[in-house]
């Protein structure tokens, strides 16, 4: 019996620190995903993404692999500041969800326009690494703005 107890404590252990070890990949990546979208990098966005990924827009659009990385290459464009905030990161076995809100600030029609995107990627673990299979982005209202406390990182071109 003990040993049995034993085994159980030990593989709760082991699973703990395996979830641990993923969540800080999952948040690796997620910055890696925000930073390629500012630098328009669409070289190691590729390495990221999914062979079968697949965004769908805040006008419900769905974008397959190749015409995403071609929007991709001039997509952070007008923006003069960016940021990724409220970040949550929830994992399913070898699936997870992504989630962030993003704050802009671009200029649109001669001035300026600020608001905020809620994002949800969907990660899937193959071959003992992470790849985003899906992306999805809609609007937030202000009433659920999250605060600035919550800024995990932020890009600002203003000054």
């Amino acid at each position: 019996m003990q040993k049995l107890i034993l085994l159980m404590v030990l593989t709760n252990a082991f699973n703990n620190a395996t979830a641990q070890t993923d969540i800080e990949a999952l948040k690796k990546l997620n910055a890696t995903f925000i930073h390629n979208f500012v630098t328009n990098d669409t070289v190691n966005h590729s390495k990221i993404i999914h062979k079968d990924f697949v965004y769908i827009s805040s006008t419900g659009k769905y974008v397959n692999r190749k015409e995403y990385l071609i929007d991709w290459a001039h997509g952070f464009q007008n923006i003069s500041y960016w940021d990724y905030r409220d970040e949550r990161i929830t994992i399913f076995g070898n699936m997870a969800l992504v989630h962030a809100t993003n704050k802009f600030i671009m200029l649109q029609d001669g001035k300026e326009v600020t608001g905020m995107a809620l994002y949800t990627d969907v990660y899937i673990k193959e071959n003992g690494e992470w790849k985003c299979v899906q992306a999805q982005i809609g609007k937030v209202l202000p009433e659920n703005y999250p605060g600035d406390e919550t800024i995990v990182r932020k890009y600002d071109f203003r000054k």
